[in-house]
């Protein structure tokens, strides 16, 4: 099996001042770090949870692919929802609308807060690249 690592940017400033990766790929195993609803221009996409998650959700996929896997190859999805949002509903839309045919393991757990109070969620994402299932 080839392990060989990669690591991805998405050039996002804390990831070159903490030293993180967005993505890492090794072998087959890619890895999404956690992810919030921040566009390009550093503004929060979204005004509700299903919003975030949906753009969180699709910034991921467009991610895997770049790492040669696919929506399909999905095996794990980790959600971070503050204890201010207290209607979780919109995560389950989105994850429904996402992976409902996949059904990746999945777990959402209630923090203390994120970095900026308009960010409902961060998400963190597995694959295995060729485990879709047939």
């Amino acid at each position: 099996m080839d392990i060989t690592r990669t690591n991805y940017a998405s050039g996002a400033p804390l990831e070159e001042k903490f030293g993180y990766s967005r993505m890492v790929k090794v072998g087959p195993y890619v890895i999404i770090g956690g992810t919030t609803s921040v566009q390009p221009d550093g503004s929060v996409y979204g005004e509700d949870l299903y919003s975030q998650c949906k753009y969180i959700f699709e910034k991921q996929i467009k991610l895997l692919e770049q790492a040669g896997a696919a929506k399909g190859d999905v095996i794990s999805v980790r959600g971070f929802v503050p204890s201010y949002v207290t209607d979780t509903s919109g995560w389950d839309k989105a994850y429904s609308e996402m992976f409902k045919e996949i059904r990746p393991c999945s777990m959402l757990y209630g923090i203390n807060k994120l970095n900026r109070p308009t960010q409902f969620v961060e998400i963190e994402m597995t694959a295995v690249i060729g485990c879709a299932i047939k």
